[in-house]
C-alpha cells in the first residue's frame, strides 16, 4: 500500500480543461485537453492517455499509438461497448468533424480512425453532446462552421454573425445526427415534435430510452431549459419544471444518476460568473432539488463528470475561472459526489479503510476479494486531497 502511495504522489495528472473524460469498469480515462501558459492555450498532447482508479485514487498514464487524431478540445467523448469513441472538436486547424475510437480494455491502446461508409458525415463543430442508445451513438448541436452552399432555409442552423468569413459561416446547431459503428455510417434522422433552440457548451445525459440536454449557450444568452429526445420515436418533448430552476448556464454538466434522477454541477451563469451548485432533477415529478455537499467551494466550467460506484459522480478538470480570460485556473482534481445512499458493504469498506490503523491486526485476516478492496480504499484516504477526505 505504501508503494501506491508514493507512485501516486510522484505521478499527477496534467491540469485540463475542455478534455475528454468516460468511465469504464473500474476506471476513468481521460485524453486531451488545453491549458494556459502566459498569453497561449497549449492543446495538450494527444499520445497519451490517464487513467484513475476510482477505489484507490491513484493516476496511471499510458502512451497511445495507431491513427492518433490530432490534439484538441471541446471533442465529443463517449464510451460504448468497451471503446471510446470521440467526434469533432477544436484543434490548431480549428474545427473538425473527424471521428476516432479507441479500445479501452486491451490496455494497447491503439486508435482507429473511423472513415464512414455511408451516408453524409456532419460539419465541423465543438463543444456538442451525445447519446449512446442501442449500440449507436446520437449526437446533437454544438458550434461549429458551414459552407455558403450548405445553408438552407431551415432554422436548425443560427449563424453568429459576428464569425464569419466570405463564404463561411460559423454558428450553433440543433441537428440530430447517428453513428452506428458497426457498419461505420452515418444518418441525419429526421425528428418530431418541436426541437430545442440550435446550442452549444450544453449537458446532456441518457435515460434508458430517452436521451436528455440541459441548458447551453443559445445565441448571446444561456438557458437552464431542459428538453427528451425520444430515442425510439425521435420525438422531441420540452419538460417544464414544477419547482424552481436553477439559473442559466454553459459549460456545465449532466449526470444520470438513477433510473430517474439526473445530476447537474456547475457551469458559467448568465453573467459570467463560475459556479459551484450541484442539482438533482427527478424526470418523474418534474421537480429541481439543490444538492448539499463539500465542494461549494470549487467552482468548475468546461469539466467533465462521470458516473462512478455506487452511483458517484465523478467531476474532472476544468476550469474555475472564467474560460475566455486568456490566464484562466485549470484544475487537475477530481471531485467525487455521493448522490445516493451508500450500501452496506461501501460503508464498511470505507470505515475499516479510513480507520485501517485500528484495524491493523485484523485486516490480514479479511478474505482475500475484501482484504484487497480495503487496501484499495486505505490508499485513496491516505492520498487523497483534504477535500476528499470530507467525504
Amino acid at each position: 500500500m505504501e508503494t501506491g502511495a508514493d507512485y501516486r504522489e510522484e505521478l499527477v495528472v496534467r491540469e485540463r480543461s475542455g478534455h475528454t473524460a468516460v468511465s469504464e469498469g473500474n476506471f476513468l480515462y481521460v485524453w486531451g485537453g488545453y491549458v494556459s501558459i502566459a498569453e497561449h492555450e497549449i492543446f495538450l498532447p494527444n499520445d497519451e492517455i490517464w487513467l484513475y482508479d476510482l477505489d484507490s485514487g491513484v493516476w496511471e498514464t499510458a502512451a497511445m499509438a495507431g491513427e492518433i487524431p490530432p490534439s484538441m478540445s471541446g471533442t465529443c467523448g463517449c464510451s460504448l461497448s468497451g471503446e471510446m469513441f470521440i467526434f469533432g472538436g477544436c484543434c490548431d486547424d480549428g474545427q473538425t468533424n473527424e471521428l476516432f475510437s479507441v479500445n479501452l480494455l486491451d490496455r494497447k491502446y491503439i486508435w482507429k480512425k473511423r472513415k464512414h461508409e455511408n451516408g453524409s458525415v456532419p460539419s465541423p463543430r465543438d463543444k456538442l453532446s451525445c447519446w449512446v442508445y442501442q449500440d449507436r451513438i446520437i449526437y446533437f448541436g454544438g458550434y461549429g462552421h458551414k459552407l455558403l452552399d450548405d445553408l438552407d432555409s431551415s432554422t436548425n442552423f443560427i449563424i453568429d454573425e459576428v464569425s464569419w468569413m466570405e463564404d463561411v459561416f460559423w454558428g450553433w446547431n440543433n441537428e440530430v445526427h447517428l453513428f452506428d459503428p458497426r457498419i461505420n455510417s452515418w444518418s441525419q434522422p429526421r425528428t418530431y415534435g418541436r426541437p430545442p433552440a440550435p446550442r452549444a457548451a450544453h449537458a446532456s445525459a441518457t435515460l434508458g430510452c430517452k436521451g436528455y440536454i440541459c441548458g447551453g449557450r443559445v445565441m448571446e444568452t444561456r438557458t437552464s431549459d431542459i428538453h427528451c429526445l425520444d430515442l425510439k420515436s425521435l420525438t422531441w418533448t420540452e419538460i417544464t419544471s414544477t419547482s424552481g430552476l436553477p439559473v442559466g448556464r454553459s459549460w456545465h454538466t449532466l449526470t444520470a444518476v438513477s433510473d430517474k434522477e439526473l445530476f447537474l454541477f456547475g457551469g458559467l451563469s448568465v453573467d459570467c460568473k463560475p459556479m459551484s451548485d450541484g442539482w438533482v432533477f427527478d424526470v418523474e415529478t418534474r421537480k429541481w432539488k439543490e444538492l448539499n455537499h463539500p465542494y461549494k467551494d470549487k467552482p468548475r466550467l468546461w469539466h467533465t463528470a462521470c458516473l462512478g460506484r455506487d452511483s458517484d459522480v465523478v467531476v474532472f478538470g476544468g476550469s474555475r475561472d472564467y474560460i475566455l480570460l486568456v490566464d484562466t485556473g485549470h484544475c487537475n482534481d477530481a471531485l467525487i459526489f455521493q448522490t445516493q445512499p451508500y450500501p452496506l458493504l461501501r460503508l464498511c469498506e470505507d470505515f475499516i479503510a479510513r480507520n485501517s490503523t485500528v484495524f491493523q491486526k485484523e485486516l490480514p485476516c479479511l478474505p482475500t476479494k475484501l482484504k484487497k478492496a480495503v487496501e484499495k480504499r486505505t490508499v485513496f484516504f491516505r492520498t487523497a486531497s483534504a477535500v476528499l477526505d470530507q467525504i
